[in-house]
């Protein structure tokens, strides 16, 4: 009898026992990690779908051709500044949402509250950039489903390939439209969502939510998405700017 009750004992102490917190992780952080999962092989498909028509392409629109303005400022002659500069402000918003993380751990109100706001303001002029961006290249002629209709104005945005024709360049222009509207305007409504969110979060730190429970995790369940925002924006800036 004595031998079956220690046994009985012995499994109630195994991982497979039950009450235990698998990875060592609460249950919202876990399913913020599930949920970025599932939300990488979203993009990872949507980049792949842009590798594919890229390298089984003769011509493709160049990076440095077609991002080579800073809406307001310069119409040419700046490759690649201007996303330079909305890259910068991406990733400084995720050091400050860092900094909010890490005064959440020390109970810190001011400075969590401090560093969001600071994280918003990032969102916001990263979203106001990439609008000057989508309305210049909308001027220039291309959109989904549409292109630059003047020839001479189309061939502006390649690099010369002998024996390619004015139909592949057309194709491959209008290829180039719609993945980079789609993506980058897929990734536009994340940074949105993760503003409208970093709000709400900061509204209930003046509120004093998190003081109250006693912990600010759910400032650290926001961090993850919005690092997971600004490492997505890695990979488009690689694909769609560089490569």
């Amino acid at each position: 009898m004595s031998a079956a009750v220690s046994k009985i004992d012995e499994l109630k102490t195994t991982p497979w026992a039950g009450g235990h917190s698998p990875f060592k992780a609460e249950y919202g952080k876990l399913m913020m990690w599930f949920f970025l999962l599932s939300d990488a092989f979203t993009f990872s498909s949507l980049l792949i779908a842009y590798g594919a028509l890229r390298f089984s392409m003769p011509t493709w629109p160049s990076a440095d051709k077609v991002f080579q303005s800073v809406p307001g400022l310069l119409d040419s002659g700046a490759p690649l500044v201007f996303v330079g500069i909305m890259t910068f402000i991406l990733i400084m918003s995720s050091v400050t949402m860092v900094l909010a993380v890490e005064a959440g751990h020390r109970n810190s109100k001011k400075e969590v509250v401090m560093w969001m706001i600071f994280t918003v303001i990032g969102g916001f002029m990263f979203l106001g950039c990439q609008a000057l961006e989508w309305t210049h290249l909308h001027h220039e002629g291309f959109w989904w489903a549409s292109i630059p209709k003047n020839e001479e104005t189309l061939k502006e945005f390649f690099h010369h390939v002998p024996g390619v024709t004015l139909a592949a360049q057309e194709t491959a222009a209008q290829n180039f439209a719609n993945l980079f509207f789609t993506i980058t305007g897929f990734h536009g409504f994340h940074v949105f969502s993760g503003v409208i969110i970093n709000i709400i979060i900061t509204i209930n730190v003046l509120a004093g939510t998190y003081e109250r429970r006693g912990s600010y995790l759910m400032v650290e369940k926001v961090g993850l998405y919005w690092h997971f925002v600004d490492l997505v924006w890695v990979f488009v800036f690689t694909f769609f700017y560089l490569v």
